[in-house]
């Protein structure tokens, strides 16, 4: 990489080596999501939602962008999978065209299964962004694992790493906008941060192509009976 390093300046912290990653990631078709302290800080108001950021949203986006134009043309599938029932989160899916969202699954893994078989997906071929216990079964899993550090979590962070189930680790936690610096990242391994950036700016007929595929997705809204 050229000029200075993004991750050692910032301090996102890559456990693996980068050319590893970059590997990993050529062969990456889906994305998946943990909520409550990946797209804010884990705090939930009184009704039991937890909002989400344009910043943290605006990477997502472009993130699947970018793996559309590096799977050529291939819509990235997407979901979020989180423990509560949070409205937020349903008004997040259904905006942005997520291909699902899992609703209450305290055994995150059922949920995981489940995306794997409707989109015809291996473990593999899926990045996964969480930051907590109840993420790891998915986590142990995944091609592709970024872990959102925790404002007072360090003991988690050094547990999953020695637990070989994290492969980056951000320097800023969910309430600091750290899903945009995992997205960003993740873009930057894939060698195409600027170009997808570039040509969300100038509005490209290609982004336009993608943007009309992703407005095509309805999103599967998933509710555990438990």
């Amino acid at each position: 990489m050229e000029g200075p390093n993004p991750f050692l300046e910032l301090g996102t912290e890559l456990v693996r080596p980068a050319d590893e990653l970059r590997e990993r990631s050529s062969g990456i078709r889906a994305v998946l999501f943990d909520w409550d302290g990946v797209f804010n800080d884990g705090w939930k108001d009184i009704e039991g939602g937890s909002p989400f950021s344009e910043i943290g949203s605006m990477g997502v986006n472009m993130l699947r962008f970018g793996l559309w134009m590096q799977n050529e043309g291939q819509l990235p599938y997407s979901a979020i999978i989180t423990g509560q029932h949070n409205p937020h989160a349903q008004r997040f899916a259904e905006r942005e065209r997520m291909h699902g969202l899992y609703m209450g699954f305290i055994n995150k893994v059922e949920a995981f299964d489940s995306f794997l078989a409707k989109h015809h997906l291996t473990a593999n071929e899926v990045a996964f962004f969480f930051d907590d216990a109840i993420d790891l079964g998915v986590a142990d899993r995944c091609g592709l694992r970024i872990l959102l550090r925790g404002q007072a979590g360090e003991f988690f962070v050094h547990h999953a790493i020695s637990r070989g189930c994290v492969d980056v680790v951000t320097a800023l936690s969910g309430g600091q906008n750290g899903l945009r610096e995992a997205t960003d990242g993740l873009l930057t391994l894939m060698g195409r941060y600027g170009d997808t950036i570039d040509q969300r700016a100038a509005y490209s007929q290609q982004y336009q192509n993608y943007l009309a595929e992703r407005n095509a997705v309805s999103p599967e809204i998933v509710r555990s009976a438990r």
